[in-house]
Formats: C-alpha cells, structure tokens, sequence
C-alpha cells in the first residue's frame, strides 16, 4: 500500500497502554482511516509510518489477546 498518497499530517495518533512513564518503547497507531492502521514508533514521530491493512491489524490484535497456552 503506497503510503505518500495518505496525507498523515492532521492524524490522531494514540499511544499504546502499555508505554511506560517516560514514553519509551511504544508504538502508536491512528484510527479513522478506511481500510488501513497506521503504525508508528513514538520514540520518532516523524519517522517511518508502517500502513498496516485493517482485517490484518485486527487479526495481529485478536491473536495477541489470546491467552498463551503452556505447553506440558
């Protein structure tokens, strides 16, 4: 998906849950848009934005709600 025809500019972008007290080792993403996530580090904002499909976004969410299975 060719990215540079988004225009990312005005996007909301929401933090992870998980980011801890000083920012570090997050990732952000971007709801609103038709068909794609956006993805981004928030340690470099304007850096590189991985466009994510949505049905693939929320396959990756489902599977990592799942709970992990020990094995025996």
């Amino acid at each position: 998906m060719a990215s540079n025809d988004i225009d990312l500019s005005v996007t909301v972008w929401c933090k992870s849950s998980y980011s801890n007290g000083t920012g570090g080792d997050c990732v952000e993403v971007a709801a609103g848009l038709p068909g794609i996530v956006p993805v981004r580090d928030s340690k470099t904002p304007h850096g590189p934005v991985l466009m994510v499909a949505a049905c693939a976004w929320d396959s990756f969410i489902t599977t990592l709600k799942e709970p992990v299975q020990q094995s025996s």
